[in-house]
This record gives C-alpha cells, structure tokens and sequence, in this order.
C-alpha cells in the first residue's frame, strides 16, 4: 500500500470516527414519581401488590433498595430532586400549604388569592433540571403534580419545561381536581377546569402520551411524570377525605372487603364522622397504585412502539415514605417521620443502552440529590456553577458497582431529625433523641445503640450540626428564609 493509500485510509476512518461521535444520540429521559407509595408496594417483592409494569422495570432495570429522598413528605422532597439540592440550600425546605383546609374549610376565591399555599414557591434563582437539559436541547414535559408554587412565575413553564399540564398545589380530589373546594388543574399557565370529572391520573396519561407523540424521535426528551397516585384524597367529605381515590375497575383486582365505612368519635374535623376502614383503604390505596402501573405501561410502550425504549433512561420512585394504606416493611414509621420509612423508598433505574445491569440489585447509598448531575452528565448538558450541588453522579456505582461516593445524608423536619453517616443513623422525634442506629444489621431501627456506643452518637451529632451550619451559612433562598 502506497504512502498516499496510507493516508488516505486514515482520513476515511477519521472521518466515519468522527460522524459516529457526532451522531451519538444522546439518552431520552422519563422519570416517574409516584406520591406515598410504601418501601415495600412493588409486586415483584411478593407482598400481594400488582404492579406488573413496574416489575417490568425491575426485571430489565435495576432495584435500588438503599435510596432515600430528601425530606419525609412532598414538596421539599420534589424541589430537593429538581434541584441536586437539599431543601436547607434551595430554600424549600418545609411545605407550601395552608392549613385551614386540614379542619374542612372551603377558601373563598379572594381567602386563596392571599394564602401562603397561592403566594409561596421556589427561589427563581434555583435553576431547575429542565433548564440544565435545556442546554442540550431536551424537550421537557410535565404532567401530574408540580407543588413548587401556583403564580405563574413559579409554573413549570416559567421554570424550564415546555409543556405541563397537571395540578399545582399538594393534593387534589382525583375526580373534581380541586383541593379542598379550590379548583386546581392548570394546562402551562392558565387554569382550567375543562376534564373535571375524569380520574386524573389517565389525564396524565393522555397528556404523556401526547407529548411523546409529538417530541420522541424528533429531540431528545425528558417526561417529568409526578403522580400524585396513591396519595391519599383531598377533598372535604370525610368518607373521601379518610381514603384514596380508585376506579372501580381496580378496585375489583383485589379481594373483597366486608366493611367500607365506620365512624370516628374523632377526626380532623366534622367529628364523629363516617371514615372508611383501614381494610378498604389499604384496598384503595393498592387499586390506586395498579391504575398508575398500567398508565406506566402504556407510556412505556409507547416509547418502545418508536424504537427509543432501550436508550431512553427510565427512573421510577416514591416521592417519600408510605402513608395511609401503604406497605413500609421492614422500615419503621411511614411518611413524615425521619424514621427510614418516610425517606427510604423504593427505587428502580432502566437504561440497557447504558449498560445499567437487568435484574440487578444495588444497594448503594444513593439518594435522589444523585439525579441532576447524573442525568447532567450523560446529557451533554451543562450545570449552572451559580448554585451548589449536592449530589454526584451516580453511574459508576449503578454500572460498575464502583462504591458509592455518598457516606452521610441529613433530614430535618421542624424538630425532628434524622443524620446518616456511613451505616450509622440518630433519630430525633419532635425534639426526643429516639436512638442511634447501625442500618447494616437493623433496617427496622428497633435496637438503639446509644448506650453502646456514645462516641459513634457524638461523631454523628457533630456531622449533624456542621451540616447545618454549612446550610444556614449559604446564600439564602426563599420562601421561608429571612433575609
């Protein structure tokens, strides 16, 4: 072969090199949040649960059983995983509700143009991950629950998505769409009541649906799906307010149940009032849970129908612990609690293009702060260097099983606390040190260690308050901070 054949050749496959990695397709993404859905309300984990899509995702993905989320119930723990950062840092670090609604007050409309639930939301400094995939040309959609804010400078389309349809407070009636008397559907920035009625979680379907048909293949996408499935009812009338709302349909899926109703001497309000059983509720719950399964299948289908499932990077967890209904074993406490049953949850991660392992299960230290940078850095996209982040990027530990960096996590609710470091974990109830415990050998926290071992106890309560030190020194974010 001549020099001129030598040189040639190497420019050809120069060439073809270079138009490969110009051509790599970058991943789609679709994550899918589902509201108070127990550690242990996956059905491939046999408690009883049908959840065939979801076990789907477990058998051509990867279970992750050491995930944790950000805070114990939805709104911090929402903006903590659209941020990378903790609810301390972002400023979101309790609820954006009013609690009126909670003693069964129906807000006038000019009582809700001035309630906190209507004026908070999150810090317009916060860069979200719709804007950070942006960069790399994502077409982002949102559809379900938002939770970050109701005036239109805090709405999804304001805040880097380019499609949502979905409601955008903390909890609705799953048919009349109003959360206690307030209407509170939005299609991007304008309210609309227009599919009162329908069961909102195959709105969010169709609404996936739509979007896939008219982004997938043409851009990469990210679908951004909060259910708010199986959360339990917001609305006013006890019989529905005590359950989850569920089409009979699903219902019907699971065995029968004797008694629907008894009556409470006691309730949040209206006492004595007709409540439904625990035995119906947890019937509830569970049909609520299949309905969104199937949504999810259907999604995922569609992806597959278009020839984009297998590069498409699927990610699927609760938003925190279980409520009412649900299944948190072998964890103690459920939602709301710094116990591991209201912040770890179940976790399931697909990407065969990705070489993340089928069938696995990963039981790393990895929380949902991991989900910015990681989704960052298989992008292409570029993350802002305004803002701190407190998650890594998690693939060499999901592909390679390469330890994870992550070795301390920190909860704070009001006066209840809950600080992680390495296997090591102190629990603080509304101000009562509950104990110290080592998650390697006790996942249910039922054995305190505090007495054993006071200098572990110290360690962890130093690393407490150095980190929220750390949070109260940063660059202060609305809606709570004082500054």
């Amino acid at each position: 072969m001549t020099k001129t054949s030598v040189a040639w050749l190497g420019i050809c496959l120069l060439t073809t090199w270079c138009a490969a990695t110009s051509d790599a397709v970058p991943p789609n993404v679709l994550l899918i949040v589902s509201d108070d859905q127990g550690y242990n309300d996956l059905g491939v984990l046999g408690n009883g649960i049908i959840t065939p899509n979801l076990d789907r995702l477990a058998k051509e993905g990867t279970r992750l059983t050491n995930f944790y989320v950000a805070w114990p119930a939805c709104t911090p723990s929402r903006a903590a995983l659209l941020t990378g950062r903790y609810p301390q840092r972002n400023g979101i670090y309790d609820m954006i509700r009013n609690e009126a609604p909670d003693y069964g007050h129906k807000y006038t409309h000019e009582e809700y143009q001035v309630s906190f639930e209507r004026i908070g939301g999150m810090d317009l400094r916060e860069t979200l991950l719709p804007e950070v995939l942006g960069t790399a040309g994502y077409k982002s959609g949102i559809f379900g629950k938002w939770d970050l804010g109701t005036l239109k400078r805090y709405l999804p389309t304001s805040r880097g998505f380019d499609d949502f349809y979905g409601f955008v407070n903390t909890g609705v009636d799953y048919y009349t769409h109003e959360r206690y008397g307030v209407p509170s559907m939005y299609r991007n920035l304008t309210p609309t009541t227009k599919d009162k009625g329908t069961y909102c979680t195959e709105l969010f379907e169709r609404e996936a649906l739509r979007f896939l048909d008219e982004h997938a293949g043409t851009a990469p996408f990210f679908l951004y799906l909060p259910f708010n499935a199986p959360h339990g009812s917001s609305a006013l009338d006890p019989k529905i307010r005590s359950s989850v709302q569920a089409p009979e349909k699903y219902k019907e899926m699971y065995p029968p149940v004797e008694n629907e109703f008894r009556v409470r001497d006691r309730y949040r309000y209206a006492a004595p009032a007709t409540v439904v059983t625990q035995e119906a509720r947890t019937r509830d719950y569970r049909a609520a849970v299949t309905c969104m399964d199937e949504s999810i299948g259907k999604i995922i289908q569609s992806i597959e129908s278009k020839g984009l499932l297998d590069n498409t990077i699927v990610v699927f967890f609760s938003d925190n612990g279980g409520g009412g209904g649900s299944d948190n074993a072998p964890l103690h406490g459920k939602k709301g609690d710094t116990w591991e049953g209201g912040i770890r949850v179940p976790c399931l991660v697909r990407w065969p293009a990705g070489n993340v392992p089928a069938g696995g299960v990963n039981d790393a230290f990895l929380t949902s702060l991991e989900i910015v940078p990681s989704l960052a850095s298989v992008s292409g996209a570029e993350l802002s260097s305004q803002n701190k982040l407190d998650g890594f990027d998690w693939w060499p530990t999901l592909r390679d099983g390469q330890p994870s960096p992550r070795t301390e996590m920190f909860w704070k609710r009001k006066d209840s606390i809950g600080a992680r470091v390495d296997n090591w974990k102190w629990v603080v109830v509304k101000g009562q040190s509950k104990g110290l415990f080592n998650l390697d050998t006790d996942i249910g926290e039922t054995n305190d260690l505090s007495q054993q071992h006071p200098k572990i106890l110290d360690r962890l309560k130093k690393r407490y308050h150095a980190w929220l030190s750390e949070m109260d020194d940063a660059e202060p974010r609305g809606p709570f901070r004082d500054f």
